[in-house]
């Protein structure tokens, strides 16, 4: 195809400022629209370049990109990474006294700036209005789009106001991108930013690099760290957890263990934040304990892993935090403990939640989606699709479900079992209780609370011996997930629904899914095939690549920047498989632009020809 002009300008910015001769599948029609003065809407899964659909139009169209994200924490880095390019980039945010800000928008005003990025609630400022009418503006980028929806996983008030833009400035095109988007919150994206008129651009949400994995949940914190052993030792992560207690006690327990984990969660102070999140961004190997107020935006590209230990609330924020891993297209891990308690409390705490019906009801039918991916016997990455609307995808190869096939059977009878014996104790006496007491009355345990309300001469005790304990909380977790028994109360008794009179008349079957056994070779099969799939380095270059990753290391540090800002892990390992002699073999490294060669290009030289050890 041959390229308008300003494409010819576009290839050569891309090849000129970021290194690279090819732009990635999807990119050159985006970036030829907005270069033309399009309005966009850009659905593409993490890592997949998102960034350089905005930044390549502003650094060709005349005037300054202005660029809202949401996060502040994260801005900084946003720009260093640009500057260490030779763009002009700057912020605009509450971090900054009143003179910086000032000399940004002197700096604005006057066009010497390629990129503007700032925070949705300087939207709601007149002063910035202001500004915006002074400044010769290339284009708008609402990043993170997905946060104006409410549909979505991450409301954020602040981004209802981003009408603003077009009503102010309707001769500027815009450009809303977002990693995650189900119809729903595609359809609420389109109407809260007027982008009907727009094109849309919807990728393939396929991260085939992250292979999905879901293990039955018994001690997550000794299984976390299994598996960081096992498949990730020394590697860059992050484990999520539910609760603040939680991220502070596993990420105690992993440094006792000799990780190197850090804590982040909104109770600490805002210094303590900032520093873990600069060590985890800065420094190799670091694994970050967290709650979901962590990752927005992060763009460390060599995320080995993601970990949750808790149910995530929603598909879409499953799919946005285990996103976060393999940003560079290498293989990569997104494991998930899943077990009974979760899905009491996620339904309590919807049950428990502030707002109307309508809105109880949405967090209902998220969870219900998260629910159906940990308990399909499909392909994860098939069902994972589907929900964002990708149809008909075939197996993958590389989740677990296809790694290692889980067994469905027919657990009609179980279910009646149980849904029995809470009929009984409401019916015979008036009691409700929760699944671990149920399981007991199943199992015929004579414990102390059984003895003392005389539960051993219900007709139901002792009828369940065929099933293990285990076995009976993984029918109680699928009557759950299914919706044949619900949660009610603080204590997280179970009642029936509407539902469960037809199974109990037999009426409906209840097909399930059996859990893997204990034992692990499954799982370390998995993550066997999963790093069969790592390009391999050549023997001999694997000292060069780490001569050139410590030399990365230095370099950063004495700058105060994360490594990937220097350049990222792929392009050193082609520098060590290429061993370029001459700059002008090094220019033709993927990610080696202009500026960098000028910057680090001898640098590079003088530590492939250093004599090794």
């Amino acid at each position: 195809m041959a390229f308008s002009e300003p494409m010819s300008e576009a290839s050569e910015v891309l090849r000129r400022v970021f290194g690279y001769e090819e732009f990635r599948e999807g990119q050159q029609e985006i970036i030829e629209h907005v270069v033309a003065g399009g309005d966009a809407l850009v659905l593409m899964p993490t890592g997949g370049g998102k960034s350089l659909c905005y930044q390549i139009p502003a650094l060709v169209r005349k005037g300054v990109g202005v660029v809202v994200s949401p996060l502040i924490a994260l801005m900084q880095d946003q720009v260093d990474a640009l500057r260490a390019l030779g763009v002009r980039a700057w912020f605009l945010n509450s971090t900054q006294d009143p003179d910086e800000r000032r000399t940004v928008e002197a700096a604005f005003a006057a066009g010497e700036l390629d990129l503007l990025y700032l925070a949705p609630e300087r939207l709601r400022l007149e002063s910035t209005l202001r500004l915006f009418d002074r400044a010769d503006i290339s284009l708008f980028a609402i990043d993170e789009a997905h946060c104006v929806a409410q549909w979505g996983h991450d409301f954020r008030p602040d981004y209802l106001a981003l009408s603003v833009l077009h009503e102010r400035r309707p001769d500027v095109p815009r450009i809303a991108l977002t990693a995650t988007a189900t119809p729903a919150t595609h359809q609420e994206i389109t109407a809260r930013l007027s982008l009907a008129d727009a094109r849309h651009f919807v990728a393939s949400f396929d991260r085939p690099n992250i292979q999905y994995r879901i293990v039955p949940k018994r001690e997550p914190k000794r299984q976390v760290l299994e598996f960081l052993r096992t498949e990730h030792p020394g590697d860059a992560g992050i484990v999520y957890c539910l609760s603040r207690a939680s991220v502070e006690k596993i990420a105690a327990f992993l440094v006792e263990n000799g990780v190197t984990a850090l804590p982040y969660h909104a109770g600490l102070d805002p210094a303590t934040r900032a520093a873990n999140q600069a060590r985890f961004l800065r420094e190799d190997g670091v694994v970050m304990v967290a709650t979901i107020a962590f990752g927005m935006g992060i763009d460390k590209p060599d995320v080995r892993f993601v970990a949750h230990l808790d149910l995530p609330k929603s598909v879409e924020g499953y799919y946005q935090e285990t996103g976060r891993a393999g940003r560079d297209g290498l293989p990569s891990t997104a494991w998930m403990a899943y077990g009974l308690q979760d899905v009491v409390q996620q339904r309590k705490l919807i049950d428990s939640s502030d707002g109307d019906a309508a809105h109880r009801r949405r967090l209902a039918a998220h969870l219900d989606a998260m629910l159906a991916l940990c308990e399909t016997v499909e392909c994860r990455r098939v069902r994972l699709l589907a929900y964002f609307g990708q149809e008909g995808g075939t197996a993958c190869g590389n989740c677990d479900a296809c790694l290692s096939p889980p067994e469905s059977w027919d657990g009609t009878v179980a279910a009646q079992k149980v849904l029995s014996t809470v009929v009984r104790l409401l019916r015979e006496r008036r009691q409700k209780f929760g699944a671990g007491h149920i399981v007991d009355i199943l199992l015929g345990k004579k414990t102390p609370k059984i003895i003392q309300n005389d539960h051993d001469t219900l007709t139901v005790f002792g009828v369940g011996t065929d099933l293990s304990d285990a076995e009976w909380r993984g029918v109680v977790r699928q009557l759950l997930a299914q919706g044949l028994l619900a949660v009610e109360g603080d204590y997280g008794t179970l009642v029936l629904t509407d539902a469960s009179a037809t199974v109990l008349r037999g009426e409906r079957q209840v097909p399930m899914r059996r859990d893997p056994a204990r034992t692990a070779p499954k799982a370390a099969k998995a993550a066997k095939a999963g790093r069969a799939a790592a390009p391999e380095l050549p023997e001999e270059a694997l000292p060069v690549f780490e001569r050139l990753r410590a030399w990365r290391a230095a370099t950063a540090k004495e700058q105060g920047v994360p490594a990937y800002v220097i350049f990222h892990d792929a392009t050193l390992r082609e520098i060590a498989t290429r061993v370029p002699g001459s700059l002008a073999e090094l220019s033709s490294v993927n990610g080696v632009g202009e500026s960098k060669l000028a910057k680090y290009g001898q640098q590079i030289l003088d530590a492939l020809a250093a004599p090794q050890d």
